[in-house]
């Protein structure tokens, strides 16, 4: 066994077969990467991949072929290296060679004499795409699922050859938007008919027919038929655009992902074309962050989405759900009716919304046609799902329509009376078994049925907004509701593609509860008298999706305060009211605006004079999570630390590089000195001991 060899790899082998294709003198040597598993479980490359790759290429030269290709098991084609295995790699001599071992090997695709092909048949990422890149001739099926580099989200860089073959293929714009842009938006995937426009592949084939069309292609390139043209790279722009690249990460991250800034400085040597050092600097870089504490964060965060998210924690037996035949949405404001666009799309099933007056009604009812609409003319949708789902989703003012319906969730104004009111007029007209289902942010799940008949069949479902990009759904179980009841909210939660996370009823939950702590605190520094400005930018050096401000004008600041209020009635001690955020939100008007903040809002505040410093603010803001994290773990909010950072991944886009919230804590030691202790275990996501 070789020193890199992980002892629990799964290895991908690379499996040669000779094939005769028409017109041509000799067979073609085609290369299968396949793990001997299904396509749940794709095929990635440690030790042992590459090794079989090795000697699949040596093979494959060695028979004289035509033309060399590779391709992937079925949906699959590599989605890059085994990066749990980079935690037990001892040192960075090590981490050099695995760098290294990879660079050879695809290499030999790039240096070869033989023509060589990718045949890119499925997903397609990380070294999966560099190994394509190194390929002279690329082919790509229209089904592939996920085409990207999104080493930069783990707190790496593409370590075999990618950022030196990219920004010579493509451009260094694009480039920059694949290698660092699209990693830091949420991991941004490429479709395939992206990358083909962006120039990544030579010829993009429908998935039918994939491979035998794949081969006749590269048939006639060998035989000449087909000449393959590529626009040349304009190198007068490169500098230019790295120094654009590195001024919005400054603004954006305040040198928080060392990864990205690693990146940048790899996208500047590729300009030159001296491949040979543009990859020894990928291997120092490689060395460098695979032992960094952002790697081990993104590595956790990377597992939590892959793994945790799919097995929720707490989640009853599967087999108790419920089957949905049609789903009743109490309300036709925004929220609602994104849902019903999203239960229509998702269950194809009836979806009927109701509202106080037809006229809300119709506007629900059009907002989902509109949506419907623009998903054709973009593309995303053909005609004939178009039709269907306009055929599914319904509007009426009478509540009788929910007679039949197996699923309600009502998404109307966030006030305690008048949901109840809802589910008692509505406990009246659906079937005993009806699961009723709310969409609050922070109300008790307990409370609204404690007067209903069958408050067992009432669940928590709290979607994040917008519905449709956010994955996270919490599923919160009232003190009286049935494991059929939580069963079934699981099972829809799957079937609209969420990651469902398991929470206690306790007010405002999850994501609300921590970033209405964490808001609260920067707020309170402004009422001392720190400045807007300076408030809102304390937070920078964590590298956050979007400043104090941006999120609160996102969240609405009426909504914030509601929330707000809710909290402090709860938890006075922890939780203020501030009367500036309330003269805020009365005023109807922006925070900020263009990320500066508004003077107008400015003018209104009433504050101390008791100013805070950056750091300061910061400090506290910390400290509030800390101790609100470990005041929910010991109330039983969620199962363990990992449920909180799932949630705020997933609802509130907090990066991988923190590994959501709690490891940054450990990391910083604000979690021990404020509560006495980790939340993780030394090594679970940061460096061992």
């Amino acid at each position: 066994m070789s020193a890199l060899t992980a002892p629990n790899e799964v290895v991908t082998r690379a499996l040669l077969r000779q094939v005769n294709v028409p017109g041509l003198d000799r067979p073609a040597a085609l290369i299968t990467l396949d793990n001997g598993l299904d396509h749940t479980k794709p095929n990635t490359f440690g030790p042992g991949g590459l090794a079989s790759l090795d000697e699949a290429i040596t093979a494959a030269l060695a028979a004289d072929p035509a033309f060399i290709a590779v391709t992937g098991k079925p949906y699959i084609f590599c989605v890059g290296a085994d990066i749990l295995g980079l935690p037990q790699l001892a040192d960075r001599a090590q981490a050099l060679e695995i760098g290294r071992l990879g660079h050879r090997v695809f290499a030999r695709l790039k240096d070869s004499t033989v023509p060589t092909f990718a045949f890119v048949n499925g997903a397609a990422m990380g070294g999966g795409l560099e190994l394509a890149l190194h390929c002279h001739y690329r082919t790509l099926s229209g089904g592939a699922a996920a085409l990207a580099l999104p080493e930069v989200s783990l707190g790496l860089v593409p370590g075999w050859g990618g950022t030196q073959l990219l920004p010579n293929l493509i451009g260094i714009p694009a480039a920059t938007q694949v290698i660092i842009q699209n990693p830091l938006m949420q991991n941004k995937m490429l479709k395939p008919k992206q990358a083909a426009e962006l120039g990544i592949a030579d010829i993009l084939l429908e998935p039918a027919d994939f491979l035998e069309r794949s081969l006749e292609w590269a048939a006639d390139v060998v035989r000449g038929q087909v000449t393959v043209t590529r626009p040349e790279v304009d190198k007068d722009m490169w500098a230019g655009v790295l120094y654009f690249a590195r001024e919005t990460l400054n603004q954006r991250l305040h040198g928080a992902v060392p990864a990205a800034y690693k990146a940048l400085d790899l996208l500047e040597t590729a300009k030159d074309g001296d491949f040979a050092a543009g990859t020894a600097a990928e291997d120092e870089a490689l060395a460098d962050l695979v032992f960094s504490e952002e790697l081990r964060s993104g590595l956790y965060a990377f597992d939590l989405v892959q793994r945790r998210a799919k097995r929720p924690a707490g989640a009853p037996d599967k087999g108790l759900a419920r089957t949905i035949t049609k789903v009743g949405i109490v309300g036709a404001g925004l929220m609602a009716s994104q849902l019903a666009l999203l239960f229509a799309r998702r269950l194809q099933v009836p979806v009927v919304m109701s509202d106080l007056d037809q006229s809300r009604v119709d506007k629900g009812v059009g907002y989902v046609h509109t949506q419907i609409e623009k998903a054709v003319t973009k593309g995303r949708m053909d005609k004939g799902t178009a039709a269907k789902l306009y055929g599914l989703v319904s509007g009426t003012v009478d509540k009788g329509a929910f007679a039949d319906a197996d699923f309600v969730i009502e998404a109307v104004f966030e006030d305690l009376g008048v949901k109840k009111q809802v589910w008692a007029e509505l406990e009246k007209i659906v079937s005993p078994e009806a699961v009723l289902a709310t969409n609050t942010s922070s109300l008790s799940i307990t409370e609204m049925a404690a007067e209903l008949e069958h408050p067992e069949r009432v669940v928590g479902f709290h979607f994040f907004n917008p519905v449709a990009v956010l994955p996270l759904l919490e599923i919160v179980r009232g003190e009286r509701t049935d494991d059929a009841t939580l069963a079934t909210a699981f099972a829809v939660g799957k079937q609209l593609k969420k990651s469902s996370v398991l929470v206690k009823d306790a007010p405002a939950f999850v994501v609300n509860r921590l970033l209405t702590r964490f808001l609260g605190t920067v707020f309170a520094a402004v009422d001392a008298g720190t400045p807007l400005d300076v408030a809102n930018s304390a937070l920078d050096p964590l590298g956050l999706p979007m400043r104090p401000l941006a999120l609160l004008q996102l969240v609405g600041p009426a909504v914030a305060y509601h929330v707000g209020g809710t909290l402090h009635a709860a938890y006075p001690d922890r939780f203020g009211v501030s009367e500036n955020l309330r003269r805020i939100a009365d005023s109807g008007q922006p925070i900020v605006v263009d990320d500066q903040v508004n003077d107008e809002v400015a003018k209104l505040l009433v504050v101390g004079d008791q100013p805070l410093t950056a750091e300061q603010v910061r400090q506290n803001a910390l400290d509030a999570l800390a101790q609100e994290i470990r005041l929910m773990l010991d109330e039983g909010v969620v199962a363990e630390a990992q449920d909180i950072d799932l949630c705020m991944i997933l609802g509130a886009g907090w990066p991988f590089h923190l590994g959501g919230v709690t490891p940054y804590l450990d990391r910083t030691g604000t979690s021990e000195r404020v509560t006495g202790q980790r939340f993780l275990p030394r090594g679970a996501a940061s460096l061992p001991a």
